[in-house]
């Protein structure tokens, strides 16, 4: 009897970090004891960089099952504070997107989901922000807090429905420590860190389900479909082992969404989302991701239900007023809202000519957004981006172009940094002579 007794309470011994670093390079499994004190290692900083490093090599080369990545996404996951919304009766789904060269699709969807019945929990961290991130187009707004406390994070889901913050510290701080580690060796790619990383911070801020948006191409950091859809699955076999729903959507980045890239142009163009009008991709993406956001909250049964649901609260300016109401709740101006015109505009606009006649054959997206960013940079250290810069009225894939005619327009304050953006936005663009067929703009639905 005294023997059973003693084994039951028999501890974890505490392994090598070497032994760790060994097991998963062979390709061995991790078990929860095992995970707990990696992720315990790593916030009491007793595991050494050269270490964490080495481990975040052999996780990328050997990957984790899905048992393992939702013990790991767990773990770092109670790694710091966990917002407890259960006072809030409504459900509570968060969304999250990979990034993309125009993607206003977050700062549409919070508000159009609160109009819904939903609330959203929406913490905006390093990871989401290509180029140009959500809080940066808010930043247009005057007056617009992005820092808030959780405490008033919370009050403002209970009354508002929805926020839009900057990622708290004391959320997942492993995955923070993690995340610049994995920037500095190459390990950024790891599906397995990408998953954990992604339920860790999305299930501490209080999302009782999560819809993804995983785009791939070139301008997202996921260059290939397969590894968008492997991540796509994983995201969603992972979130369901820690029985939280998951639907995922594979989504084309191969030239950028909507018809402008850039601060103030994206806000503006937003806006008028929140109308009803706007470019017809952005709508076709926010009312598919807007579709599974009430139908993962219950608030829409069918398809069908779903879809009337999305576009009665953009057609009869609901959504748009949660958005004023987010807006003000945070401090901000609405009154550029009511008349965009207030927003920044930049000094200069000239066209970027087609050099001779034919169809947009592709785009690359990733290089409008490098003109963008040199447009916007300032040479003074810590400054902001320009929010009046960037492009408009952006020629799609498919589209067929006279020469002279503009394939964007350009929107500069500062002659000196044109040249180099002009030799971006140029070689962005191909021209054939035969129509090409437009991409799909949704590839997959993961659920």
């Amino acid at each position: 009897m005294a023997e059973k007794t003693l084994l039951a309470s028999r501890k974890f011994i505490k392994p090598s970090f070497s032994y760790l670093i060994e097991k998963k390079r062979d390709g061995g499994e991790f078990n929860e004891d095992e995970i707990r004190f990696i992720v315990d290692s790593i916030l009491d900083k007793e595991m050494p960089e050269f270490q964490m490093a080495a481990l975040a090599m052999a996780i990328y080369f050997q990957n984790m099952s899905a048992q393992e990545t939702a013990t790991f996404a767990e773990e770092m996951m109670l790694s710091g504070e966990v917002i407890d919304l259960s006072k809030i009766t409504k459900p509570k789904i968060a969304k999250y997107s990979t990034g993309g060269v125009g993607d206003k699709t977050s700062l549409v969807l919070t508000p159009l989901a609160a109009a819904c019945g939903v609330v959203m929990p929406a913490m905006n961290g390093v990871d989401e922000n290509f180029v140009i991130s959500t809080l940066d187009k808010l930043s247009a707004v005057p007056k617009f807090k992005a820092g808030i406390e959780l405490k008033d994070f919370v009050k403002q889901l209970k009354t508002v429905n929805c926020a839009i913050v900057q990622q708290h510290p004391e959320i997942a701080p492993v995955d923070g420590i993690l995340y610049e580690l994995r920037q500095n060796t190459a390990t950024i790619q790891s599906l397995p860190l990408i998953t954990g990383s992604i339920l860790s911070k999305k299930l501490a801020e209080g999302a009782e389900g999560l819809v993804v948006d995983v785009k791939w191409g070139n301008g997202s950091f996921v260059k290939d479909l397969e590894q968008a859809k492997q991540l796509a699955r994983s995201i969603t076999r992972v979130g369901r082992s820690m029985k939280r729903r998951c639907v995922a959507l594979v989504t084309d980045m191969n030239q950028p969404l909507g018809d402008t890239v850039g601060t103030a142009l994206e806000l503006r163009e937003a806006i008028e989302l929140l109308k009803g009008e706007g470019p017809e991709d952005l709508k076709e993406l926010v009312l598919k991701l807007g579709m599974e956001i009430v139908r993962l909250a219950g608030v829409a049964g069918s398809t069908l239900s779903a879809k009337q649901t999305v576009q009665k609260h953009l057609k009869d300016g609901s959504a748009l007023e949660k958005f004023k109401e987010m807006l003000a709740a945070q401090g901000g101006d609405t009154s550029v809202i009511d008349d965009p015109d207030k927003f920044p505009t930049a000094k200069y606009i000239r066209k970027l000519p087609a050099p001779k006649r034919g169809y947009v054959h592709t785009i690359n997206a990733g290089m409008i957004a490098r003109g963008v960013q040199i447009l916007a940079s300032s040479s003074k250290k810590g400054a902001k981006m320009d929010p009046a810069v960037g492009v408009s009225e952006i020629k799609k894939v498919g589209t067929q172009v006279k020469q002279g005619e503009p394939l964007m327009m350009i929107h500069y304050n500062d002659e000196s940094k044109l040249e180099s953006a002009l030799e971006y936005l140029r070689s962005a663009y191909r021209l054939a002579p035969k129509r090409p067929n437009p991409p799909e703009l949704i590839v997959e639905r993961v659920a």
